[in-house]
């Protein structure tokens, strides 16, 4: 994917993603549209590249999240149980929780507090409602290991390059699940991969293309 959609506002960013064929649901749209990037990423939100937001990592490029939602979608869906692991700043987590609507889910788990706690504040200037109604919650914990207190789940997103594969996600995984993570070490090829569970719990593993994500780490590992 290349980096063209850059807005110079939210409304714009979005509409830039939907008419470069990024975004391809309504669903989707609507809830990018009711989630401002700029509440989430303080340098360069509506550019369709990365951005440091501290703690050695970045938010994804805008087009990287519409992709992600769109391979998952049919996963997040009304009164959906979601994961995002590395949940960072919040903002793909909280298009998340409006698109499983009241009755679903999205838990964001990080390893570093600071981050849960910027990422909650963030929530707090645009979407509270997704707080105040439980729709959506924030932990700090080592996403490598999951949340197995909210599992299992309909979908999974890794915002992070595991290596190795992690898993313990398969094993929170629901039957019909579908996980979305690139797999690969910091300095190596990083692929990202579908992985998706049957009913009868057998799982397969797709490669969709090359990517480059900072690693799904320990806490002093990223931090030093």
């Amino acid at each position: 994917m290349e980096w063209h959609s850059h807005g110079i506002n939210n409304n714009d960013l979005v509409t830039q993603l939907r008419q470069f064929d990024i975004i391809k649901s309504s669903r989707i749209e609507e809830a990018m549209r009711m989630v401002d990037r700029a509440n989430y990423c303080h340098h360069n939100p509506y550019n369709d590249s990365p951005q440091f937001i501290g703690y050695g990592v970045t938010i994804s490029a805008p087009h990287m999240h519409a992709h992600a939602l769109e391979l998952l979608k049919d996963n997040i869906r009304e009164g959906a149980k979601v994961l995002d692991v590395g949940s960072g700043s919040g903002y793909l987590t909280a298009v998340m929780a409006i698109m499983v609507g009241k009755t679903g889910k999205v838990v964001g788990i990080d390893h570093i507090q600071e981050l849960v706690d910027m990422s909650r504040k963030n929530v707090l200037k645009g979407n509270a409602n997704l707080l105040e109604e439980n729709r959506l919650i924030l932990v700090t914990g080592d996403g490598r290991k999951g949340y197995s207190q909210e599992g299992p789940y309909d979908a999974i997103h890794v915002g992070a390059a595991a290596d190795p594969f992690p898993e313990e996600l398969v094993k929170q995984l629901k039957p019909g699940g579908r996980i979305l993570l690139p797999v690969g070490p910091d300095h190596g090829t990083q692929w990202l991969e579908q992985v998706d569970k049957d009913e009868e719990d057998n799982v397969k593993r797709k490669k969709l293309m090359r990517v480059r994500y900072v690693p799904l780490t320990n806490k002093e590992e990223q931090l030093s």
